[in-house]
């Protein structure tokens, strides 16, 4: 084999030639100085779409999901989120840091929120507790090997939070994968959060960037926490450029990654050294090996030319993007045949 192909995330896809026209292109001012019509028009386009009233451009997902948890909590407040979600388990400690909120962890399947998992725990008024004051959702889940919510399931959540008087917020990392599976609009989002972070550099293929969505309020609340946290950014146009080019071409095609990540785990559900595959719903495949010999199965694939890794200690991941083909997959299953 003359080529990696690199399973690892759908974060390490390259700009197309059509991409990076569209950002050499751009027209870009100071976004500090709110000068920059291409990061406005990203922002616009995004809000419209899930039926939002503005939007936020920021460098990541982990910023614009803090901003958002900041902007909803105060501190000695709780968060409800899963025990797998993103803001919890990859974002640095960021909700005690940022935010000095706690954090109540629940056990959903494969990180899928219920409102009868949330509702007994949120907490009642009692100078012991913290104050509930947030529910934060993933969709697509992925430590739950991309499993997503269908807006039946978030609907009676939302519900609940309105009955509570909670705030609600998406960590969309992956909110195409999630409306590419279920069929859901993206306009009929809107009325269900308060805040929704969109990420452009996984399945969509930007180089960098998130953004935030929520009402006017919340957003000229969140561009000054975003400036606290360094991320106030000049000419962004280049990089905005990039999301509002990966907005118009590359979301219908994720529906090819999600063809591909379960042609991998077809192949990997038949090979002996493969326990157990876990279904797959969007572009994550998560499979376990004996305990103790993923990281020893990641090597073999990697002298193989195959890069993925590893989640735990018998647990894989392979995560299907907008660079792999449909020959790199015959190439991988082949090997994941052969493997010994």
């Amino acid at each position: 084999m003359n080529k990696i192909i690199d399973f690892r995330s759908d974060t390490v896809t390259k700009p197309s030639e059509g991409m990076l026209d569209a950002m050499l292109h751009a027209k870009v001012g100071d976004d500090v100085y709110n000068e920059d019509e291409t990061v406005q028009a990203l922002e616009q386009k995004l809000a419209r779409q899930f039926n939002m009233e503005a939007g936020l451009f920021c460098p990541s997902g982990t910023m614009t999901n803090q901003i958002a948890i900041k902007c909803f909590t105060q501190p000695m407040d709780e968060v409800i989120c899963d025990q797998t979600a993103h803001v919890y388990r990859y974002e640095v400690g960021g909700i005690a840091y940022h935010s000095s909120a706690s954090l109540r962890l629940l056990h959903g399947e494969r990180g899928i929120l219920t409102p009868e998992l949330i509702e007994p725990e949120v907490n009642d008024e009692n100078i012991h507790y913290p104050n509930t004051s947030l529910v934060v959702l993933e969709n697509t889940v992925n430590k739950g090997g991309g499993k997503c919510y269908s807006l039946s399931q978030i609907a009676p959540i939302h519900h609940l939070c309105n009955l509570k008087g909670l705030k609600i917020h998406l960590d969309g990392a992956r909110i195409f994968n999630a409306l590419a599976a279920t069929g859901d609009e993206a306009h009929q989002y809107g009325q269900y959060f308060d805040g929704i972070s969109i990420c452009l550099s996984k399945g969509l293929g930007a180089p960098v960037g998130s953004v935030l969505l929520g009402n006017k309020e919340t957003i000229a609340k969140a561009k000054k926490i975003r400036k606290a946290f360094g991320g106030g950014m000049r000419q962004a146009g280049f990089l905005a450029a990039a999301g509002i080019y990966a907005l118009d071409n590359n979301i219908e095609r994720l529906k090819d990654d999600h063809h591909h990540a379960k042609t991998l785990a077809y192949a990997l559900a038949e090979s002996n050294y493969v326990h157990h595959v876990v279904p797959v719903e969007t572009n994550i495949v998560l499979f376990e090996v004996a305990k103790g010999y993923a990281a020893k199965t990641v090597q073999k694939f990697k002298e193989k030319g195959i890069l993925c890794s590893t989640t735990n200690h018998s647990t894989i991941r392979l995560v299907t993007h907008l660079d792999i083909s449909p020959a790199m997959v015959d190439e991988t299953i082949e090997i994941i045949r052969h493997l010994k």
